[in-house]
């Protein structure tokens, strides 16, 4: 197993009050360049954090008045999964089934750890995660709900969006897509019009969630990322 590498901290490192609820371990910021697993993808990769629990459920607020779809007929996908939480906050709605793919072999272990501690006290859909390359995900039969929370740079984005195209061209409306952080919001208006911008907003954390990111990002990030308190996110629809 490769280690993700962490920077040398003085402290312990601050506890998310989502975790301390549930005893997960969904926490830190780790940069992309301290993710590198050996894989071509490295370079793209941006940086793991854990999607703020206020700002996903006000997203999915947005997104279910919007949905083609029941949730209860849907598949959640998280690219990217990090450490799984945006997995264990889609296990709080009805989602058919919640996928989740993640290239780092240390995250990944974190993720089923933190899947079964969530599934040994919670009801709720399957969960499951595939260690990997995005690229190669076969997406589930029917409606999707793809998460993005920003996790690589405008190279991989691409590719993905063609892939994403190609094998939901035989399945109009099937696929949404939640973007946190859309800094490659351009890249679809102008590369992809088959994707279609049903809102964007910006989104501010609950207090909670700002208090735990400023501390989280003050002991992880040694200066390189600052907390706003809020994210820009889109909701986006594949038209085929």
């Amino acid at each position: 197993m490769i280690p993700a590498r962490r920077r040398q901290r003085r402290g312990p490192a601050p506890v998310h009050p989502f975790d301390q609820l549930h005893g997960t371990d969904t926490g830190s910021l780790i940069p992309g360049e301290d993710l590198a697993t050996g894989h071509r993808h490295d370079r793209h990769i941006t940086a793991y954090h854990g999607v703020a629990p206020s700002l996903f459920r006000k997203l999915m607020d947005r997104w279910l008045p919007l949905a083609v779809h029941p949730v209860d007929r849907t598949a959640f996908v998280d690219i990217g999964a990090g450490k799984g939480r945006a997995m264990l906050l889609a296990a709080e709605y009805p989602f058919r089934r919640i996928v989740g793919v993640e290239l780092h072999p240390a995250l990944a272990a974190a993720t089923r750890t933190n899947l079964e501690r969530w599934q040994a006290s919670h009801e709720g859909p399957h969960m499951r995660l595939e260690e990997g390359d995005a690229m190669r995900l076969r997406m589930p039969a029917g409606p999707c709900l793809l998460f993005l929370f920003n996790p690589f740079d405008i190279v991989l984005m691409d590719r993905l969006l063609d892939r994403l195209k190609e094998q939901f061209r035989t399945r109009p409306q099937d696929l949404d897509i939640l973007y946190v952080n859309d800094e490659q919001r351009r890249l679809m208006q102008e590369e992809h019009p088959q994707f279609q911008e049903l809102w964007r907003g910006r989104i501010h954390h609950s207090h909670e969630d700002r208090a735990a990111d400023k501390a989280i990002i003050e002991h992880d990030a040694d200066g390189l990322y600052v907390t706003t308190g809020y994210e820009d996110c889109g909701i986006w629809r594949l038209k085929v």
